[in-house]
C-alpha cells in the first residue's frame, strides 16, 4: 500500500507527468480513430435501417456517444478537482483544465445533433426539454468554468476557483442522466442499460459502443496533449522545462 501511495504521489508531480503523457497520448489517438472509422462505418453503412425513424435515426451514433462523454468528462473534472483540494497536487488543476474544453465540444456536439435529430423527429429543433434544458446548463458551467480560469491570473487561485465550480456544478449530471425518469419529456428512455440489456438491434449497439469508445479515447489523448503544454507553460522557470525546451 504504502509503494502504491509513492508511486501515486510520484506521477502527480509534473516532471513526472509530462513524459508519462507524451508517451499516451499518440497511443490513444491512433486508438480513437481507429475505432472512430469502424464505428462510423458500422453506423452509417451496415446498421440496418429504423422501422420508426427511417435513415435519420443514424444520427444517435455522434449525438449519444458525446452525450456520454459530455457527462463523463465533466466528471472526471470533478475528480481531479477533488484530489487537488484533497491532496493539493500541482497536476490535478492542470488536468482539470485539460479537460474541460473537449468536455465542452462533446456538449456542443451533443446539443447540435439533438437539433438535427429533433427536427424530423418532433418538428422542432429545440424545445425547452428537461434533458435539453440541463445538458444547455451543462454546456453554460463548462464554458464558465472555462473564462474563470482564465480570468485568473494566479494558476493556484484558478485552479481552487475552477475546482469549485467542477464540485458544485457535478450535481447537474445526474438531473441530465435521470431527466428521463424525473419528468415527462420528449426524449425516450435509455435504449442501452447495464441491468436490463439492450432494446437496439446487434449491429446498432456494437457501433454505438465503438464510437463511445472512439470518443473515450480521444478524449484522454486530447487531455494528455494538452496538460503538456499546460505543465510547460506553468513550470516555464523550472531547469527541467527549460532542458526540455532547449
Amino acid at each position: 500500500m504504502e509503494y502504491l501511495r509513492i508511486r501515486w504521489f510520484q506521477w502527480a508531480a509534473p516532471q513526472s507527468f509530462y513524459p508519462l503523457a507524451g508517451r499516451l497520448w499518440p497511443w490513444f489517438a491512433g486508438l480513437a480513430g481507429a475505432l472512430a472509422l469502424v464505428g462510423l462505418y458500422m453506423g452509417f453503412f451496415i446498421a440496418p435501417t429504423d422501422f420508426q425513424q427511417g435513415e435519420g435515426y443514424r444520427i444517435i451514433f455522434v449525438h449519444v456517444p458525446a452525450s456520454w462523454m459530455s457527462m463523463i468528462i465533466y466528471l472526471a473534472m470533478a475528480f481531479w478537482a477533488f484530489l487537488g483540494f484533497t491532496f493539493n497536487t500541482r497536476i490535478s488543476g492542470m488536468m482539470t483544465q485539460a479537460l474541460a474544453p473537449t468536455g465542452a465540444m462533446f456538449t456542443f456536439l451533443s446539443l447540435w445533433t439533438g437539433a438535427l435529430w429533433g427536427k424530423p423527429m418532433w418538428g422542432t429543433w429545440w424545445v425547452w426539454d428537461a434533458r435539453l434544458t440541463s445538458e444547455l446548463i451543462l454546456f453554460f458551467l463548462y464554458m464558465g468554468y472555462i473564462a474563470l480560469t482564465s480570468a485568473i491570473d494566479d494558476p493556484r487561485r484558478a485552479d481552487r476557483a475552477g475546482g469549485l465550480l467542477a464540485l458544485v456544478g457535478a450535481v447537474n449530471v445526474p438531473i441530465i442522466y435521470f431527466s428521463v425518469k424525473w419528468w415527462n419529456t420528449l426524449h425516450q428512455g435509455a435504449s442501452v442499460s447495464v441491468t436490463k440489456g439492450s432494446s437496439m438491434a446487434q449491429t446498432m449497439l456494437w457501433a454505438m459502443l465503438l464510437m463511445a469508445l472512439a470518443f473515450w479515447a480521444y478524449s484522454i489523448a486530447m487531455a494528455l496533449y494538452r496538460v503538456r503544454g499546460i505543465i510547460l507553460q506553468r513550470e516555464r522557470h523550472a531547469r527541467w522545462v527549460q532542458e526540455v525546451v532547449a
